[in-house]
């Protein structure tokens, strides 16, 4: 009987101990995502100004380059423009890979898509490099929570684990 009580008090402690990496672990996914991002954003500038690669072409090799949720929402754009405008493929795809990221990062991704194909190289990169300004609002404000977050959440699940054993004995 004692065993068994020794074994569900270890289980409490374990899982909520989880718990709380887990939570931690969402900060250090966004902060990467957006990171990623940027650095996709700025060979997507790249290609566009010094090649004449399609858009199409360049996302699909940015999502060779880049793998995780940014590659993803690239490959998810490809397949999307097949039956959309490029804009609406670029939104669906971030809608569709965007559960890490806040709404703030969302709606500074978005509006790229509204020139994707729509105006000359100089509106497409200057939306390029608007949208890296934004993103790097982000990743600022996501590293500052990162850096004040993630050590709490990891504690905390340690700490409230501790507490549920010393209740349950």
């Amino acid at each position: 009987m004692y065993i068994f009580k020794w074994i569900l008090l270890l289980t409490v402690f374990c899982t909520s101990t989880i718990i709380g990496l887990l939570i931690s672990k969402k900060y250090s996914n966004r902060l990467k995502i957006l990171k990623e991002m940027k650095n996709a954003l700025n060979i997507f500038e790249v290609k566009i100004n010094f090649s004449c690669e399609t858009i199409p072409e360049i996302f699909g090799e940015i999502s060779h380059k880049i793998k995780g949720t940014v590659g993803k929402i690239f490959s998810d754009t490809i397949k999307n423009m097949e039956t959309m405008v490029a804009g609406d493929a670029w939104e669906c795809a971030i809608d569709g890979n965007s559960e890490t990221l806040k709404i703030e990062d969302v709606n500074s991704l978005k509006p790229l898509g509204k020139l994707l194909g729509k105006t000359d190289i100089d509106g497409q990169l200057n939306q390029i490099k608007l949208v890296c300004t934004f993103l790097d609002e982000q990743i600022s404000e996501a590293s500052e929570e990162k850096n004040k977050n993630e050590k709490m959440y990891q504690k905390l699940g340690a700490v409230v684990g501790l507490i549920m054993v010393i209740v349950l004995i």
